[in-house]
C-alpha cells in the first residue's frame, strides 16, 4: 500500500503542495476595561490639574506586544498575553471655558488560552541576503516549537472618561518612559509625564476581538496553474482629466445612509420597535 502523505502526481494540474499556516483554536472576545489610566505629557497633566471638564474626541490602537508561553501540566496548551498601546486624544475644558487637545497613552493587557498542539522539530529556513557560496559567514540557527498567535482587533470604543484622583484608581500601576515601545514615544509632542499630582484622567474602552493560534502545515490540495491575464491595464490620461473624471461612477449610497432594515439585514419594511 502506498504512502498516502507522499503521493506521486507528476503531470498532474489538479493536485499541488502548499505550505501554510494550520489554524489549530481560536475565540473571539469582547472585551471591556473601565477607568484605565489615560498617561499624559507634561501640558497635558497641566491641563487636567485646572480642568473642569474632559470628553475623548478619539481612541486609536498604536501596537500590540503579543507572548506566547506553555501553560504548566497541560501539554499543548498555552497562555496568550496581549499588551495593547491605545493613543487617546481627548479635549480639556481648563480655565474660563476654554477647551484645549492633547494626547495620551492608555495600556490595556489580556489573557487568554488556547491549543496550539505539540512540536519536536527543529526548523530551519534559507536567508536569501545571506546565502553565499561558502556558507560561513551565516549559520541558520533552529526556530523555537512555540506556535504563532495572531490578534485582531478593530479600534476600542470610548464608553466613558472622567478625571479621578490617584487614590481612586483602583488598579492604576506607575508606568516608565523606558516601559512603552518606540513608536509609542514617539507619537506624541511632549514626552509622557513620569509624575501624576493628584488627578488622573481615566477612560473606558470596550474591545471586539478575535484571537487564533497557526502553526505551519503542509497539504495537498486541489489547483489549477495559472495563467496570464487577458486584461489590458488601463492608464489614466493625464492630457484630460475631466474627461476621466466624467466617466466615474456616482456615489449614490454616499449620499444616502442606510436605513435601519438595512443595518439589520432584515428585508421586513416594518422592521423597528416591536411593542
Amino acid at each position: 500500500m502506498s504512502d498516502i502523505r507522499n503521493p506521486s502526481y507528476c503531470g498532474s494540474r489538479d493536485a499541488v503542495y502548499i505550505d501554510t499556516n494550520r489554524i489549530l483554536d481560536s475565540c473571539r472576545d469582547k472585551d471591556c476595561f473601565e477607568d484605565v489610566t489615560v498617561y499624559l505629557s507634561d501640558i497635558g497633566n497641566e491641563l487636567l490639574e485646572r480642568a473642569s471638564a474632559v470628553r475623548t474626541k478619539c481612541a486609536k490602537i498604536l501596537c500590540a506586544n503579543i507572548h506566547v508561553d506553555n501553560v504548566p501540566f497541560n501539554r499543548g496548551f498555552y497562555q496568550i498575553s496581549i499588551t495593547m498601546y491605545i493613543k487617546v486624544t481627548v479635549e480639556i475644558c481648563a480655565c474660563m471655558g476654554r477647551a484645549q487637545e492633547t494626547d495620551g497613552i492608555a495600556v490595556v493587557e489580556k489573557k487568554v488560552i488556547l491549543y496550539g498542539g505539540e512540536g519536536n522539530v527543529n526548523i530551519f529556513k534559507s536567508d536569501v541576503l545571506n546565502s553565499n557560496f561558502c556558507g560561513c559567514n551565516h549559520t541558520e540557527t533552529p526556530g523555537n516549537n512555540l506556535p504563532t498567535a495572531v490578534f485582531e482587533v478593530v479600534d476600542p470604543l470610548v464608553l466613558n472618561t472622567r478625571i479621578l484622583d490617584v487614590c481612586e484608581i483602583r488598579h492604576h500601576c506607575h508606568l516608565h518612559t523606558e516601559d512603552f515601545p518606540e513608536i509609542v514615544c514617539n507619537c506624541l509632542d511632549g514626552r509622557i509625564s513620569q509624575e501624576n499630582h493628584g488627578k488622573v484622567l481615566a477612560i473606558s474602552l470596550g474591545f471586539f476581538s478575535v484571537v487564533r493560534i497557526e502553526r505551519p502545515a503542509q497539504y495537498l490540495v486541489h489547483g489549477t496553474e495559472y495563467t496570464v491575464p487577458e486584461k489590458e491595464c488601463i492608464s489614466p490620461s493625464s492630457d484630460d482629466p475631466c474627461k476621466m473624471f466624467k466617466h466615474m461612477a456616482f456615489p449614490v449610497n454616499e449620499f444616502y445612509p442606510p436605513a435601519l432594515c438595512d443595518l439589520k439585514g432584515e428585508s421586513d419594511p416594518g422592521c423597528g420597535c416591536k411593542k
